[in-house]
């Protein structure tokens, strides 16, 4: 009996350590069925996504146009609210004209002053052609006149001492002589005359300046006016593009000035701005095609393509650019904008805002084109360089 107990005794052992064993061999063996699975799966997803490269540092796009009004003052209407679509034309807000209209008023009454002024100078031209010429006649007629009187006065006074003594009186001969010397004096006075109506043609082209000056006048008369129209029509704010009101920043009876932004008009066009590791765009090309997913709407599945890559990170066009050249350098991972295009997708009653976040991925695979300047064919080609250690062939070797 003693002998049995211990025989079995030894054999409950045995028995108990075989099904351990197939237990530890079929755990090994899922755990490495389960590996392998893990590592077919990893290498079918890598395989079937190595084409496609994706970034969540990505965002929605567009054009916010400022709108500034071009004159001071008063707004006393305001036509439109916030985020409301307005069209290409469309009235926002009306600021006091009278002012303007006033300025308005004071050009025209120095166009019409400016004109008149023009005309009378005209007048004075035409008179002038006229008149100058005429001064010229007269005072060479006066002068043959005094000429004339001047050689009756020296002929009578010639007579007067040519006669005998007894024959004539003291007097006359005084009269001969003051009538000739008066004589003389007209002459010398006619050849004044003359000479100062000599330069008829410099008095004419006198008043051609003055014509000449007043026609200017006219012009920046009309100019003033042009500029006060503007300004007038200017007291008008209109949008310039279809979009949104966004950024409203008056209010009826805000006095508003030159220059300041009292909206923002937010375009409807929509692009996508993704800021890819300088890493992810070694494949990337403009053309290639884009898959896109917008986080505020998961519904929408946008399609476009690649427009552009900029020429720059986005460090090097920052406000404070790197200076990688001082202090010690510890390397970071640049990222480069690159613009997409969305092509299809778009949800009319769904339009997307400026700077959402959106997840796309760029099939490299896909035909893309380069971005690199078209060649210019007048430009010579650059010299071929020869490779060192490689010297160039003399005139008298044959090439092989």
């Amino acid at each position: 009996m003693a002998d049995d107990h211990s025989e079995q005794s030894s054999a409950t052992p045995d028995t108990q350590a075989a099904p351990q064993k197939k237990n530890n061999g079929r755990r090994k063996a899922i755990l490495t069925g389960v590996i392998v699975i893990l590592a077919v799966g990893a290498g079918a997803y890598w395989f079937l996504t190595r084409n496609e490269i994706e970034t969540d540092d990505a965002f929605t796009a567009g054009r916010a146009v400022g709108i500034a009004p071009h004159v001071d003052g008063y707004v006393t209407e305001l036509l439109v609210n916030d985020n409301q679509f307005v069209r290409k034309g469309q009235v926002l807000a009306r600021i006091d004209p009278r002012d303007w209209q006033a300025a308005r008023d004071r050009a025209a009454a120095a166009v019409a002053a400016a004109q008149s002024a023009l005309q009378a100078s005209q007048m004075l031209h035409a008179v002038a052609a006229l008149e100058y010429p005429g001064r010229l006649l007269q005072a060479q007629g006066q002068l043959a006149d005094a000429k004339a009187r001047e050689f009756k006065a020296q002929t009578d006074y010639r007579r007067q001492h040519s006669v005998e003594r007894a024959a004539t009186s003291q007097q006359d001969i005084d009269y001969a002589q003051a009538a000739l010397d008066a004589a003389r004096a007209q002459v010398m006075a006619a050849q004044g005359a003359v000479q100062m109506a000599m330069p008829v043609q410099p008095n004419i082209e006198n008043t051609t300046v003055r014509v000449s000056q007043e026609e200017a006048q006219v012009k920046s008369a009309q100019a003033d006016l042009a500029t006060a129209d503007l300004n007038l029509e200017w007291t008008t704010i209109r949008a310039p593009r279809d979009g949104w009101i966004s950024q409203r920043n008056v209010e009826q009876g805000n006095y508003v000035h030159k220059g300041q932004n009292v909206f923002s008009i937010v375009e409807p066009e929509v692009w996508v701005t993704a800021n890819y590791k300088e890493t992810q765009i070694t494949r990337m090309r403009p053309g290639q095609k884009v898959d896109i997913a917008v986080d505020a709407y998961p519904s929408l599945a946008l399609h476009g393509h690649i427009d552009s890559i900029q020429k720059g990170t986005g460090a090097t066009f920052s406000t404070f650019p790197p200076e990688n050249a001082t202090g010690n350098y510890v390397k970071i991972v640049q990222r480069v904008p690159v613009k997409i295009v969305i092509d299809d997708g778009m949800n009319p009653d769904q339009p997307l805002a400026l700077g959402l976040s959106v997840i796309p991925t760029v099939h490299v695979d896909t035909q893309g084109h380069s971005d690199a300047p078209p060649k210019d064919a007048s430009r010579p080609a650059p010299p071929a360089q020869v490779p060192a250690g490689d010297s160039a062939a003399t005139p008298g070797q044959a090439t092989q």
